[in-house]
C-alpha cells in the first residue's frame, strides 16, 4: 500500500503529505477536482482553492476547463514547482495523432510546459477495435519528451490495465478510478498498488451521497467533524489520492481540514460496513462507457 510521506517532503508551501510515485517525484495525497465545474465558475474556484492551501489540481480536456484552469494557476504567483497538475486525454482523442494534437493543445491552455501527471480518460473497450492502449504511444511520447512527469490510466479495469502494461515502454504510474465507502473499489486497488501505482479515487464523496449518510454524519458528530471530512478521511487511510470538488469557499476549506483527526478501528470497520459492491457504483461502467 501507498504510504504518505510526512508533510515535510510536500512542497514548502503545502502542508499536504505526498506519496512517492515510482518516478521518484511527489503527488500530494489531496487534491481540488474540477469535474463539472463550468468553464465560468472555474478561474474563481480553483483561485479559491489554491488560496485554502490546495496544490494538487484535476482536470481535464473533457471538463472543458482547462483553460481557465491554468488562467487561474498562472494568477496565483505560486512557483510551478510547488503545484501538482493532472489532466486527461479525451475519449475523442485516442488515435495516436490526435492524442499528441490534443496533449500539445492542453499544455498550451494550462499555460505551462508539462503537467505532473497525464491520464488516458477511459478505456472505450467497445470503441477504436476494442484498443484499449491505442493512445498509449502518446502519453510514453509526452513523458520522455518531458511533457508530462508521470502517465497513467483512468477507469481501466484490471484487463484493460494489463491490455496496455503489455505494449508499453513506460508502465503507467497512476490508476484513477471511483472509489468511495459505497464502492471502495477494493480489488483493483489493491492490484494497482501491488504493481507500484499510486491509486487515486475520483468522486470519493460518492456525488455527494456522503454529506448525509447516517453513518458518516454520526462518525463525524462523535468526532467533531462533518460527514465529507470522514469519508476523505477514510479514503487517505486506505492509502488513496482524492480531489473533492465544491464551489463553496467554506467547504473547500473543511475539505482541506482532514489531516488534524483520525478514525479508530472501529469507526473504519463501520465505514467499510458501507460496501455496496456493484450497486454502490454512482458512474459509468468501464466496460461499456462509449461517449465521444
Amino acid at each position: 500500500m501507498n504510504t504518505p510521506l510526512p508533510a515535510e517532503n510536500a512542497p514548502a508551501s503545502s502542508p499536504i503529505p505526498t506519496f512517492m510515485l515510482r518516478t521518484g517525484s511527489p503527488i500530494p495525497v489531496l487534491g481540488f477536482g474540477t469535474y463539472k465545474v463550468a468553464p465560468e465558475d472555474t478561474y474563481d474556484a480553483v483561485s479559491r482553492a489554491l488560496e485554502v492551501g490546495y496544490r494538487h489540481i484535476d482536470t481535464a480536456q473533457m471538463y472543458g476547463n482547462e483553460a481557465e484552469v491554468g488562467a487561474a494557476l498562472e494568477a496565483s504567483g505560486i512557483a510551478r514547482e510547488d503545484l501538482f497538475v493532472t489532466t486527461k486525454v479525451d475519449n475523442s482523442n485516442h488515435e495516436p495523432e490526435r492524442a499528441a494534437a490534443s496533449i500539445r493543445r492542453s499544455l498550451e491552455d494550462l499555460r505551462t510546459d508539462y503537467v505532473d501527471l497525464l491520464l488516458v480518460h477511459w478505456p472505450l473497450p467497445t470503441l477504436y477495435g476494442g484498443d484499449v492502449a491505442l493512445p498509449w504511444p502518446a502519453l510514453e511520447d509526452a513523458f520522455n519528451a518531458g511533457g508530462t512527469r508521470a502517465i497513467g490510466l483512468s477507469n481501466y479495469e484490471r484487463e484493460h490495465v494489463e491490455a496496455v502494461r503489455a505494449v508499453a515502454t513506460v508502465s503507467p504510474h497512476v490508476l484513477q478510478v471511483e472509489s468511495h465507502p459505497f464502492f471502495p473499489n477494493a480489488n483493483l486497488r489493491a492490484y494497482a498498488q501491488g504493481l507500484g501505482m499510486v491509486f487515486e479515487a475520483w468522486s470519493p464523496l460518492a456525488r455527494g451521497r456522503a454529506v448525509t449518510d447516517p453513518t458518516l454524519v454520526e462518525i463525524g458528530a462523535h468526532i467533531g467533524v462533518g460527514p465529507t471530512q470522514v469519508a476523505l478521511r477514510w479514503a487517505l487511510d486506505r492509502g488513496h489520492v482524492v480531489f473533492p470538488k465544491t464551489l463553496s469557499p467554506a467547504r473547500m476549506a473543511t475539505n482541506f481540514d482532514v489531516f488534524s483527526f483520525v478514525l479508530d478501528p472501529e469507526q473504519t470497520a463501520r465505514i467499510d460496513a458501507l460496501d455496496a459492491g456493484e450497486a454502490g457504483r454512482m458512474g459509468s461502467h468501464p466496460a461499456t462507457m462509449d461517449r465521444l
